[in-house]
Formats: C-alpha cells, structure tokens, sequence
C-alpha cells in the first residue's frame, strides 16, 4: 500500500508539476511575444523615421541638383542671348562695312580712271622729251664734231682724274691731321688710365717688428744659453733680434716669406708657452704649410677679383707668392694687380682684347718668384713659365718683352710695357722716386710763386694740377689769363714730369668791414 501510495504519489506530483510548468512556460512564452511585438513596433518606428529622413535627404538632393540644372540652363540661356546680341551686332558692322567698301570701291574706280589719264600724258610728255634730249644731241654732235659717246669717255676721263687729285689732296690733310693729333690722343689715353687706377705708396719690407706682452719673454725666446733662438733662426733663416726695445723684437730678413714664416711661428710658441727646440721646429714646419696654403689662397682670390681665370694652378701659386715678393720698396702683387687695371683700361680705350690685356698685366712679373733661381732677366723668365703652362703667344711675348729684352709681336706688349712703367713712376710708388716726387712738387709751386702778384701756390691732384691765388688789386682778369698761359709754358720748358698738368689761376675779389 505504501508503494501504491507513493507511485500515486508521485504521479500526482508529476501531473501537477507539468501543469504548472506549462502555465509558466506559456505565461513566459506570451511574456516573450508581447516583448518582441513591442521591440518590433520601435524597430518599425525607427525604420519609419530613417526612410522619412533618407526620403527628405534625396528629396533636397533632388532639388539642389534641379536648381544647379535650372542655373545652368538660365546661365545658357544668358550666353546665347549675349552671342546673339553680338553676332546682330557684328553682321550690322559688316553691312556697313559692305556699304562702305562699295562706296570707296567706286572712289577707288574713279581715281585708277584718273590715275591711267594721267599715266597716258606723262607717257606722251617722256616721248616728247625723249625726241627734245635726241635733238639736242644732234645739235651738240654736230657742233661740237664728237659722237655722244666719245663725248662721254671724255668727261668720265676728265672726272677720273679731278677725283684722283682731290681724294689725295684729302688724304694728304687727313694723315697731317692724324700726325698732329695721334701724340695728344695718346696722351690722353694714357693720362685717363693713370687717373681712374688707386695706388699704394712703397712700405719698409726689409725688418718686421714682433710685439710681446713683456720683456720676461725675451728670455724665454732666447733660452738657456741661446738654444732657442739659434733653433729658430737655423729653422726659419731669418735674423732675430733681442735688443733693448722695450715689448718688441726684430725679425731681420731679405725673403719676406721666411719671415712671415717666422713672425707666425714665434706668435703660437709665445701664446702656447712651450719653447724648445723640437717644438720649435714642429711649430715652424706647420705655419711653413700653412703659408703654402695662404700663398695658393691669395692667387686664387686674386685671379677671382680680376675676372681672370682658365689660369694653370702654378701661375695661380706663383700669384700668391708675389704678395711676399717687393721690387725697390713695392709689393709685387699690389704692383701686377695695378698693372692689370691699368692693362685693361688701356686697351679698353684703345679698343683692345681687355681680358687679354689684363691677364698680360697680372701675370707679367711672374718671373720674379721662381721657385729656383735661374740667370736669366725676370721678362724672359716669366715668358718662359708662361709657356711652360699653355699661355697664348700674345701674352706670353707681352711677359717677355716689356723690358725690350724680345722683340715685340703683339699689341699687348706695348701696353704692358707703357702699363708697368706708368705704376713704377706714379708718386710715392717706389721709394727711390718718392724725394724726387716731392722735390718736383715743391719746384713747381715755387716757380708759379716767382711771379709777381702771386700770394699762394698749391699743387694738388698728385702734381697733375697747379692752384694759383692772387691778389684782385695786382693782377686783372685778363692779366689772370696771360699767368696762366706763361706759367704753363715755363713749366713746360723748365720741368721733367709724366702726363699733363693744369694751372689753375684763382682771382677773387673781399671787401672787408668792421662795424664798431
């Protein structure tokens, strides 16, 4: 019984735990549905609202587009309506211009019509004269017994020589013209060029003077029983000298590389403060290289300056090396460079090559600065380096023979020759000239100051004019003239100088005052 009661039991539990499980399996499913209609109805809104969105977006595309259409269209229209105005107005153009041209088509019928009239009288009035000239010539034929064109032989003859005579008669007066003014000209050509070209006067170039802080260095330089300074001196072959002078010691040399090559040595041994003698030697073989590169620099920078180039590197080094070279007290590279200028100014006035001309001027003295020391004159040494290295004959035979040591085959050889001659005579250009420049100066103040009625003389403009001042009450305006043609003329008599000098002869009137 008791398992009958359990089984009943138990299926009677089971039959209602299926019947509850139903109900809320079916109340969880209605639960469910009532859900998804719900999500379904908002999912539909949502779907309504997008399509209503995308609808107004395509709908405002739409009519953008159709506005976009409509404004072209109306632009369209506006052009063709533009085209038409003007094409109406062009073809009215073209009917007035027919109308015109019709009209002047007739004009133009009429004059031709005139025109030929006119072209048949002067036809008929050619043959009158034509049968008038055939008259004439009979009569002159028959008067004179000779044929037309014996006649003509005759005078064409007669022609002939009347020309010969006056073309040389024409000539003659031109050459004579030419001989009076060809020295004028050229010293004009010559006075321009000296005058447009600076120049330096002549420096001391036999010492250098090196300054020290003190003299405790002096003994440094000198060292322990003179080892330094005698390590320096067989390192640079220069003479130093430690003497009394206060804060300075002397470099004494005839080369002056040796002794920049000197001054730069003892200028890094003082500021570097060690000084032996294996430094000393370190130190010299460096600023040696050093001033290699300074020489090589210089050519190449002096060459750009001038505009010259194409030049063989050792010609650029040989450049360099002037600016330590010095020809009785002028520096070489200064002097070649004032050379080229002057080179080229002259030829430039004389309607030469002046890239020619200057290169000549540069490269000129190149002779000077040889590496080795050849006997041979510095012109035909120079002449030689240039060829060696490819340069033009005209420059190389203007190198040789500005010293008249070749003889002269190029126009640029006179030029280098006059050129180089007027840099070594300037004022002040060399030493051994400068006490007669100035003697020559004070002359010829002096004689202007011998005349009478002369208060004040000034020579000026580097001797190439005189300024006269003298006194209004002495001397007349017209008296003022006849000063200055007397002084130039006694100057001229009297006096040695290069180019041309001005007198200028000052008359000033003062009347002076004194309110008390």
């Amino acid at each position: 019984m008791e398992i009958i009661y359990a089984i009943s039991g138990l299926l009677g539990g089971g039959v209602l735990s299926y019947f509850m499980w139903d109900k809320a399996l079916k109340s969880k499913k209605s639960k469910i549905v009532n859900e998804a209609i719900a999500e379904g109805e908002v999912i539909k809104k949502d779907k309504i609202l997008q399509a209503k969105e995308k609808f107004l977006q395509l709908k405002s595309e739409h009519e953008e587009y159709i506005n976009e259409k409509s404004s072209k269209v109306n632009n369209f229209e506006a052009k063709l309506k533009q085209r038409e105005t003007s094409i109406n107005q062009r073809r009215d153009e073209l009917n007035r211009e027919i109308k015109d041209f019709e009209s002047s088509k007739h004009e133009v019928d009429v004059i031709r019509e005139n025109l030929n009239n006119q072209l048949e009288l002067l036809e008929k009035k050619e043959h009158e004269v034509e049968s008038l000239h055939r008259q004439h010539l009979e009569k002159l034929e028959v008067l004179s017994g000779l044929s037309a064109e014996e006649a003509k032989a005759q005078l064409v003859d007669s022609l002939k020589n009347e020309a010969k005579t006056e073309a040389m008669s024409y000539i003659n007066e031109i050459m004579e013209e030419a001989k009076l003014s060809a020295n004028k000209e050229a010293k004009k050509v010559v006075v321009k060029t000296i005058q447009r070209v600076a120049t330096e006067t002549a420096i001391e170039n036999s010492v250098t003077i090196f300054h020290i802080e003190s003299d405790e260095i002096k003994g440094r330089i000198i060292g322990r029983e003179g080892r330094n300074i005698r390590a320096l001196e067989a390192a640079t072959g220069i003479e130093i000298i430690v003497d009394d002078t206060p804060e300075a010691i002397v470099l004494s040399g005839f080369d002056p590389v040796r002794r920049e090559i000197a001054r730069l040595a003892l200028h890094q041994l003082v500021t570097d403060g060690r000084i032996h003698p294996a430094r000393i030697e370190e130190v010299v073989e460096k600023v040696r290289k050093q001033v290699e590169e300074e020489i090589i620099e210089t050519g190449k920078r002096t060459t750009i300056d001038l505009g010259i180039h194409g030049l063989h590197p050792e010609l650029i080094r040989l450049i360099g090396k002037m600016k330590y070279r010095s020809s009785y007290g002028q520096n070489l590279l200064q002097h070649s460079r004032e050379v080229a200028n002057l080179c080229a100014i002259m030829a430039t006035e004389l309607g030469l090559n002046a890239k020619a001309a200057k290169r000549a001027g540069l490269l000129h003295d190149i002779g000077k600065v040889p590496d080795d020391e050849p006997e041979l004159p510095h012109a035909v040494l120079g002449m030689k380096l240039a060829e060696r290295f490819k340069e033009k004959p005209d420059i190389c035979n203007a190198i040789g023979a500005h010293h008249d040591e070749v003889e002269m085959t190029s126009l640029l050889s006179p030029i280098v020759q006059v050129c180089d001659a007027i840099s070594g005579a300037r004022p002040g250009a060399r030493r051994e000239v400068v006490e007669s420049y100035i003697k020559r100066l004070k002359t010829l103040e002096e004689l202007a100051l011998s005349y009478p009625g002369v208060l004040k003389t000034y020579a000026i403009q580097a001797g190439r004019e005189l300024r006269v001042i003298v006194g209004s009450d002495k001397i007349s305006d017209k008296d003022s003239e006849q000063l200055s043609f007397d002084i130039a003329k006694r100057i001229q008599d009297e006096m040695t100088y290069p180019g041309q000098i001005k007198i200028t002869v000052i008359r000033e009137m003062r009347a002076i005052s004194y309110a008390k």
